[in-house]
């Protein structure tokens, strides 16, 4: 035999090896096959199940998020509008000052209209309730103080030609 003959049968002997392997694996083939088709359906129905429940969630998330945008804005407009009622509010107290102290130079109306002013700021700008709660009553008390100085004022049961108590709150701070 010859070189060329044992080379071609060597070489038909590892084809039919390789046949009877593909033969004898085929069906396992078969199988891994199917189940690799099977898993890709699997994962791409567990896909647009989980794309569908994001977009959902995204959805809600918009939802809630327009709403509390909402609430806010609300809120923000009112707060505006509490705030604008609290310097006309200010203004009528530097007006009812100038009026009853008719006396008095029209920087004293100002210092006090402006502490008023600062009181109301400092109210407004703390985030803390219980503190926003003792700026309000400071804002109040100095408020009431200067109706009730102007009042005594001007039905002449008040001694002093300045509203004493007032400005003694001033220089308290």
């Amino acid at each position: 035999m010859t070189l060329l003959n044992k080379l071609l049968k060597l070489l038909h002997s590892l084809k039919d090896e390789n046949l009877q392997w593909r033969q004898a694996n085929q069906p396992s083939e078969a199988a891994l096959k199917h189940a690799r088709a099977l898993s890709e359906q699997a994962l791409s129905a567990e896909l647009k199940k989980k794309s569908v429940q994001l977009e959902h969630d995204i959805n809600r998330l918009k939802t809630q998020h327009d709403a509390e945008l909402s609430m806010f804005k609300t809120k923000c407009k009112q707060d505006v509008k509490d705030y604008k009622q609290y310097l006309a509010s200010l203004d009528q107290l530097k007006s009812s000052i100038q009026a009853s102290y008719t006396h008095l130079p029209e920087a004293v109306a100002f210092t006090i209209h402006h502490h008023a002013k600062q009181l109301l700021n400092t109210m407004w700008e703390t985030e803390d309730i219980e503190q926003k709660m003792q700026h309000e009553m400071r804002l109040i008390r100095f408020m009431t103080t200067v109706h009730e100085d102007a009042r005594l004022y001007l039905e002449g049961n008040s001694a002093d030609n300045l509203p004493k108590k007032t400005l003694d709150l001033i220089g308290r701070r």
